[in-house]
Parts: C-alpha cells; structure tokens; sequence
C-alpha cells in the first residue's frame, strides 16, 4: 500500500502473552482508520488467535510488515497492556502508544517512555462517566466480555444443572447464583446466568444499582454499611471499620449461594476480599467461585490466582478469572478496536495528532508527552509536584515513511 510521507502510520503487533488472544486492531478496525487517511501495518499473524486472518487485514487495507518494522514505522501503536519490555524499550521520540497500560501500577516503565519523549495514552483513566467518551471506553468493552464470559466458565464448572430441569428421571432445582458488584461486567454475568436459568442475586454496596439488577430479572441485595458511588462510577472505599462489618454481613449472606462470581476490580488498586477463607469454608461442596477481580495483587476471593483453578479442601472450585475477555477473543478485539479507533479520531483529528492540555479526555488518558508525565492522577502516585495550569498544546509529529 502506497501512502505519502505526511500520512500518519498506526501500527498493530501480536500480543505476546501466552494467556492473551486478542488483538489490538481487528480488520474491520483497519478498515475505519483506513477510510479516515491513516495507513496500517501489521505484524503477521497478529489475528490469528481471534480468528481474523492475515487476508483479512490485507482486504481493509492494512500493509503486513516484520515486527520490528512495525515499531520503527509507525508513528501510533496500538496495544491491548502494557507491552514488554522487547517492543516499550524499542519506542522512540514522537511515537505514541495507546492501550490499557495500568499506568498507576507501571509508574518505571511509563516514566521511561516519557524520559524517551515517547507519548503515552492509557485507556482505564477516561473518565467512564463522560458520555462523548462511551466509545472510547474499553474498560467498559472489556469487561462486557469478561462478565458474559463468567457465566458460562461458571456454568461449565458448575457440577449440576443451572435451570430447573424435569426430566422422567426426577427434577433438577435451579442453581441459585451470586454476582458480587454490579458493573458493566457484572450485570453482563447477571444477564448470562439469568439466561442460562439460574436463579439470579446482584450485590452492591451502592443502593441505586437496584434499578438495573432487577431490570435483568435478577434480585438485588445490598448492604446496611451502603458506600455509594465514588470516582468515575466506582464504589467509594469504606473504612475499617465499614469493610469488617460489610464483609461479615456479605459472608453469612453466601452460604445460601452454589455459584459466586466477583467483578470489583478498580485500576491501580489493590482488589478488594469479598470472599473471604471463613467464607469459603461455609460453601458446600461443589460451589464455584469465578473472581473477575483475580490478579498479580491478589483477588476478590481467598487463594483464587489469575488464570488458575483450584478445588480447595472444602470442595469448592475457584476460578481466577481476571483475564476471561481474552478467552473471547473475536468479540472482545472487535470491541476493543472501536474503542481504539475513537482514541485515535480523538486524538488526531484530520491526520493531524494533536494533545490539547485543556481538553478534558486528552488530560485525563494522556499519560506522558513532550518528556513529561503529564497526567495528574500519576503525578500524584509518583509523589511528583503538579504541573502548571496547562494550555492547549499542539503535536504533529513527522509521519514516518513505511
């Protein structure tokens, strides 16, 4: 594919990790950036794992190229986390990097990439409440495929039936089901197992979360320590003394439950216990826990680890399930393209990349740019001094020749 030296390049690699099967860009994801005057190239076989061909990124009109020449080609690269240290360490000056870079928890390596003037753009801090930022909101796209996805790992797990069933043999009694915060990803899990035929309980400490629960035909239960919403639509955090009495309420309420399916999970936090071990002692054998909230810091529910299963002793299966978008991949990388195409007609409107300080999206995700980390939630964690009060600041880096 032929493009002038003034024409942006957005690049797409292979994902490197071996639980990841999704792909930053997908071909329909090419063909809108394509149509907007930017040139694609992509490392071969960056879609094979969610089923998108080579030939299809070929038919949108992307350009396949080594992985190496992606790097040093483009002058945007589009990415699903923070990537290794092979493709972070190779980025240059006037680059720009966009994906879920969890930036409060990568503060080195973001600092590094602003140290080389590269220009870092992390998804999780859009503020998700913005409406014109829906499209651009992957956190919300993603976990939309990871709660869908609970329900059904949860069912498969799941020893018996979820319905009732009444066959000539006897009948089966419905499985009663627990999600325990209900966000995009949990009334997404909500909905599955209501369809599946389960019967359905939503749990939130925020009381207005009812509306929506039983809007699924699901029952909604809450807290008497209720914490309402904090920041960007998350639950605010509770005190001590709150969690304790929370956490006790919430444990005798879950021996009534056969399967539990946790979604707190807030970026940069630590994830909050909901299941505790006292708690899983109480479940009867053959109960599923699958814990969205699952990572490298700990999970949602006692000894659940990210990408792992175990039965404990009592019997009962947990699921570390903080990566299940992934196991959804066709879905979840066309999802996650459209919120990558927005960022980037956000950003460089006209084929132009421009970062406006004053705009209230570009200050919220724009990490660093111009050698500086820029972005104050991550100033802030790194105990950095704010910066001035900003003006509209304009970059149009020289676009690189493929």
């Amino acid at each position: 594919m032929a493009h002038t030296d003034t024409t942006l390049i957005v690049g797409v690699l292979s994902e490197l990790s071996s639980r990841e099967h999704r792909v930053a860009l997908d071909p329909s994801a090419v063909d809108h950036l394509v149509k907007a005057g930017f040139a694609v190239l992509f490392e071969a076989g960056c879609g094979a794992d969610a089923s998108f061909p080579d030939s299809a990124y070929e038919a949108s009109g992307a350009t396949a190229a080594s992985h190496s020449d992606v790097i040093a080609k483009c002058n945007i690269l589009a990415v699903l986390d923070f990537p290794a240290p092979l493709v972070a360490d190779a980025l240059t000056s006037g680059q720009v990097l966009v994906g879920l870079l969890d930036a409060l928890n990568n503060r080195d390596a973001v600092a590094k990439l602003a140290s080389r003037g590269v220009t870092a753009v992390a998804l999780e801090l859009l503020p998700r409440t913005l409406s014109r930022a829906q499209a651009m909101d992957a956190l919300s796209s993603q976990s939309s495929a990871a709660g869908y996805r609970a329900g059904i790992v949860a069912a498969s797990s799941f020893g018996r039936y979820l319905p009732m069933m009444v066959t000539a043999s006897g009948t089966a009694i419905p499985a009663k089901v627990i999600v325990i915060g209900t966000g995009v990803a949990g009334l997404q899990a909500i909905a599955t197992t209501k369809r599946l035929g389960a019967i359905v309980t939503g749990y939130d400490v925020r009381p207005a979360s009812h509306t929506e629960v039983e809007s699924l035909g699901a029952r909604f239960l809450t807290s008497s320590v209720a914490a309402g919403a904090g920041e960007g639509g998350y639950a605010r955090a509770m005190t001590t003394e709150e969690q304790a009495a929370q956490q006790n309420e919430l444990s005798e309420a879950l021996i009534a439950f056969d399967v539990i399916i946790t979604t707190a999970k807030v970026p940069g936090r630590m994830p909050a216990l909901l299941v505790s071990e006292q708690a899983l002692a109480t479940l009867q054998p053959g109960s599923v826990c699958v814990d969205l909230g699952a990572s490298d810091k700990g999970g949602n529910v006692f000894g659940s680890v990210d990408g792992e299963t175990h039965t404990t002793a009592g019997g009962v299966i947990v699921v570390g399930g903080g990566n299940l978008a992934a196991d959804l991949p066709a879905s979840a990388s066309q999802m996650y393209g459209r919120n990558i195409t927005s960022v980037i007609d956000a950003l460089a409107p006209d084929g132009v990349i421009t970062i406006d300080a004053t705009d209230e999206v570009h200050s919220a995700i724009v990490v660093s740019h111009d050698g500086l980390i820029v972005s104050e939630r991550v100033r802030d964690a790194m105990k950095l001094a704010p910066l001035p009060a900003p003006d509209a600041h304009i970059t149009s880096p020289k676009a690189k020749a493929a």
